[in-house]
């Protein structure tokens, strides 16, 4: 970067209140790391570092700043993985972003994981160049002291973070900025925060197996990324997007989506990630407690992720100290908001860090602040992008009718949350006609059914356990509910209520044809749906609307995305490959079908659970409580939101699938197949928006006539009063 240059926007203040400290072991890091690149082939006639560019890239000072507490050894060894990580980006760039050679950059990623068994002893390649040699060397000298559930991990977050390296090259190629949703998705694989976070747990604790995988802990990692990496592009945004050409960063993909000033985007990206450090320490005090607990952690085990966390926020102060010293960044003026830095600084007044204390605290606050079962009227309704044709069952007005006699058998319709007028007005039967429009009438059945269920579920949680403001209750019903589905042959649950006998027998019809494997998938997704309705009962007892992040990855869990892919999936047998289904277009095809479902939803039903039910869980609120913005301004963000995760659909299905045919050299019969998944969604988004227009669930009329309650003196008895 140039001197001369002026910086294109004012860094803002950053909040940051955990102090920044240094390893005292950074020579020894700075020496071990600059031979150790010697003697992978990183310099000197690599054509791509030499010495001085590593010492003035000092990775060692980064190392020492996020990992203060470690031993020589290990602040060494982690030096020595940034220097590879660095130098691969380096050297991607160089081999294969400039061509730009797809075909060599993926025959080159596609080795790498070779070098990363999980066994240690398991032989491996001959490197063929540094990133190879450094990989092998790395991974013998890191995996004999980690768990296998570790080296699973960070293999996987390894894997993530160097193949979507063809995610940005190919939006290089096209010119294409990504929309905020996808952004923050991939930049956590690209940026290589949950890689660092696997690097934090070996400085400091590994994270018990038992919770590796929850949503706390899951939390911890995201927040932490999102932080580390919005950091980063307001830091790098003049060399990344005026310097080098480079779409992918926050900034540019938030000026793009709003049409604002470079100066106002870099300012929503630092109240972005302000919010999710706020989350990242409302989810470590409220919900890593709770897992704990519910996961009979010993103490030991409490303690390492407590260390863990620590370690992360270690990072956070670390990487943002390290942002304000390297000579990479634009970094004129950068200061934290933080009074312990402040209170050193020559000029600060105790009424300017009061200032800065009290805009904090408003901050934190302000999702607390929202009055429930306000006013509002009507929904507006925008025009909705739709450009898939809509077909519906020929056997919709027979499933309309077995529909109700199932949910009478179950007892749906006799709790006290439904009944028969309810049940018409959400016509779940029509949404699996176009969802599904060529399916047998037994099947049509099925999805009706399903639907229902869940849609019954969504309204028990809070009418019945929100009412009643029992958490417990509602982990009860969870826990229960997880029961109902047997997956290696044991009894079902016996079903003490309507949910659970409805689980039941869609359960044992579903997966009467399944292997164990397939069961287990399904499981999952039915537990994740009913997991994420207790993530939303807290936030209701807690008045507090989520953060926009944490709310918008959390959605697809409450509108039972999984599930629902799950269903799908398993209708096109084993000719698609499951790695393809784990590929990143696939998962980017539909993480934005679901988004747009998603998100459709919520502008229709902004009245419904505003006015009547006093919910916090609805993009519109959520956009309003984080931008300060009326109703109108906030559906206008959520609608183009809306436009643009269709509109990614789109892009992927033209430009992305047909790369990962040839990638993936699927057969005819695989084409086929994903072809006809690819059709599932487009009916899914076409059956999903006309349901929606179509349903009284969420008119005016009705809800005006039908406000949302218990039935008169048929209020449900809760689970815990059932179980003997």
């Amino acid at each position: 970067m140039a001197p001369a240059m002026t910086q294109p926007f004012e860094l803002p203040h950053f909040y940051m209140p955990y102090p920044a400290r240094l390893n005292p072991h950074l020579d020894e890091a700075r020496a071990h790391s600059t031979e150790w690149a010697r003697g992978m082939g990183m310099l000197e006639g690599s054509g791509i570092w030499e010495q001085a560019d590593l010492e003035a890239h000092d990775y060692g000072l980064l190392c020492a700043y996020t990992h203060p507490d470690c031993d020589g050894p290990a602040l060494s060894l982690i030096t020595d993985w940034y220097v590879w990580v660095f130098f691969f980006d380096d050297h991607f760039l160089d081999m294969y972003k400039r061509t730009p050679d797809r075909a060599a950059g993926k025959a080159h990623l596609d080795r790498l994981p070779l070098f990363m068994p999980l066994d240690p002893a398991t032989p491996v390649p001959e490197p063929e160049n540094p990133v190879e040699a450094g990989l092998r060397d790395l991974w013998a000298r890191t995996v004999p002291s980690m768990s296998v559930d570790w080296r699973r991990r960070f293999s996987v977050a390894t894997e993530h973070l160097l193949n979507e390296s063809m995610w940005e090259l190919s939006n290089i190629n096209e010119g294409r900025i990504a929309n905020p949703v996808e952004y923050i998705e991939m930049r956590r694989k690209v940026g290589g925060a949950p890689w660092s976070a696997g690097l934090v747990e070996y400085a400091t604790a590994e994270v018990p197996a038992a919770v590796a995988g929850t949503r706390p802990l899951r939390v911890l990692m995201e927040t932490f990324a999102d932080a580390v990496h919005l950091r980063n592009d307001l830091f790098s945004y003049q060399r990344e997007v005026e310097d080098e050409g480079e779409n992918s960063n926050g900034v540019l993909v938030l000026e793009t989506f709003f049409g604002c000033t470079t100066q106002e985007a870099a300012e929503t990206v630092n109240d972005i990630l302000t919010s999710r450090l706020h989350q990242f320490e409302h989810t470590a005090l409220t919900e890593v407690p709770a897992v704990a607990l519910e996961k009979g952690l010993t103490p030991a085990e409490a303690a390492a992720i407590a260390l863990y966390t620590k370690g992360l926020q270690d990072w956070q102060s670390g990487g943002h100290e390290w942002h304000m010293r390297s000579s990479r960044y634009m970094n004129k003026g950068a200061r934290p908001s933080a009074p312990w830095q402040l209170q050193s600084g020559p000029g600060i007044s105790a009424a300017a860090i009061g200032a800065l204390l009290a805009s904090a605290a408003q901050e934190r606050l302000r999702a607390y602040t929202h009055v429930p079962f306000q006013k509002v009227g009507p929904s507006i309704l925008p025009e909705f992008r739709m450009p898939y044709r809509l077909e519906l069952s020929p056997h919709l007005d027979d499933a309309r009718l077995r529909l109700v006699a199932w949910s009478h058998r179950m007892g749906i319709l006799e709790e006290g949350v439904w009944d028969e007028d309810r049940l018409a007005a959400s016509d779940l039967a029509l949404c699996s006609a176009g969802l599904d429009p060529d399916a047998t009438p037994e099947a049509l059945d099925l999805s009706a059914q399903w639907l229902a269920w869940g849609t019954y579920g969504d309204d028990y949680y809070p009418l019945v356990h929100g009412r009643r403001r029992d958490l417990a209750a509602a982990r009860l019903t969870t826990a229960r509910l997880s029961q109902c589905m047997p997956v290696e042959g044991e009894p079902a649950l016996v079903p003490a209520n309507a949910m659970e006998r409805g689980l039941v027998d869609l359960w044992a019809r579903t997966t009467a044809g399944m292997t164990a494997d397939q069961r287990r998938t399904l499981k999952a997704a039915v537990d994740t749906m009913t997991e994420s309705w207790v993530w939303e009962l807290s936030n209701q007892l807690q008045n507090r609307v989520p953060d926009p992040v944490d709310y918008l990855e959390m959605r697809r869990a409450t509108f039972g995305s999984d599930l629902t892919l799950s269903l799908c999936r398993m209708g096109h047998g084993p000719a698609v490959p499951p790695e393809v289904y784990r590929s990143g277009p696939v998962r980017s095809l539909e993480n934005a079908a679901i988004d747009y479902a998603c998100l459709l939803n919520d502008i229709f039903s902004y009245q419904k659970e505003i006015e009547y039910e006093g919910e916090l869980h609805n993009a519109v609120l959520v956009v309003q409580n984080f931008f300060g913005v009326d109703y109108p301004a906030a559906l206008g963000v959520v609608h183009d939101l809306t436009t643009q995760r269709m509109q990614q659909f789109e892009h992927v299905l033209e430009h992305e699938l047909p790369v990962l045919h040839d990638d993936f050299a699927l057969s005819e019969a695989g084409r086929a197949a994903l072809d006809g998944y690819v059709l599932d969604l487009q009916n899914w988004m076409a059956g999903i928006l006309n349901w929606h227009r179509r349903v009284d669930r969420y008119k005016a009329e009705w809800l005006g006539r039908r406000a949302h309650g218990f039935l008169p003196d048929r209020a449900p008895a809760l689970p815990v009063q059932l179980v003997s």
